[in-house]
């Protein structure tokens, strides 16, 4: 603890050093920061404002809008402040919990996303028994479980990386406070706690990526009995959520191989 106290803050790299390229990326990070604001603000007043919108499917879609916001928050207003800043730096605590914001909202997010294929998978492949199945109190246990899991998610990877002794090596080499670029200035071997994360954050992207795929594959297997309207109006349904899920459990796929490799090799 002695150790540890004696860093009381960090300083961030960036992601560049060129003050040119910094411009260009304050003003595209800024313009996509307001862009994911007030699309997603849009969404939930939309659903807030309009009781034909109050369905399970819209409360999950309300539930990931407001994830979407609070994961952008975690990271992106003090990465496009440091864009313009000379010195980029955050505090030993600030960096405790933008850590833990993001790994809370970002787990969120994965389950909310598994969440939905399941409310997908119960509109399509069980019509009679969906109202039943995804009734009001049944929303309201899996959004909290999945708000639960996620607080848990972050609190054992914030907890496995601050436990660890921090000495005179300041600087990330990163544009924010994520595990294993904070990890590498502990000055205490981290090969243990390297593979502890590796394995919390593993565990779970392909646990809900497997969910997912099970979940579409049923669905897709289902549509083959139904008439060329009814696959219309159900992929309709899914098409939207599907792209969001790819674009969202690929890359994080790749990063966490990537860290894998980086670490195991």
């Amino acid at each position: 603890t002695e150790v540890a106290n004696n860093v009381t803050e960090f300083i961030f790299l960036g992601l560049s050093q060129d003050p040119g390229m910094q411009l260009m990326f304050f003003a595209l990070f800024l313009l996509f920061y307001i862009v994911i604001l007030v699309g997603n603000l849009l969404i939930l007043l939309t659903v807030f404002s309009d009781p034909r919108l109050h369905t399970p499917m819209y409360f999950f879609l309300s539930n990931l809008s407001f994830v979407d916001i609070a994961y952008s928050s975690a990271t992106a207003p003090k990465m496009i402040a440091d864009l313009i800043s000379e010195k980029k730096t955050i505090s030993y605590w600030g960096c405790v919990t933008q850590m833990f914001t993001f790994h809370f909202f970002g787990c969120a997010e994965i389950f909310v996303l598994t969440v939905m294929a399941f409310d997908r998978y119960a509109a399509i492949c069980q019509p009679l028994r969906y109202t039943t199945i995804m009734s009001a109190n049944a929303c309201i246990v899996l959004a909290s479980l999945s708000w639960l899991g996620a607080l848990g998610h972050s609190f054992v990877q914030t907890l496995l990386t601050f436990q660890l002794p921090f000495c005179n090596n300041r600087v990330i080499d990163h544009y924010f406070c994520d595990v294993h670029p904070v990890l590498k200035l502990a000055c205490a071997d981290t090969t243990l706690v390297n593979m502890l994360v590796i394995a919390n954050s593993g565990l779970i992207s392909l646990g809900c990526f497997l969910i997912l795929l099970a979940s579409y594959t049923v669905i897709l297997f289902s549509l083959h009995k139904r008439s060329s309207e009814s696959r219309r109006k159900a992929l309709s349904t899914c098409g939207s959520h599907f792209t969001v899920v790819t674009f969202f459990f690929v890359p994080c796929i790749f990063i966490y191989l990537w860290v894998e490799k980086a670490i195991l090799f």
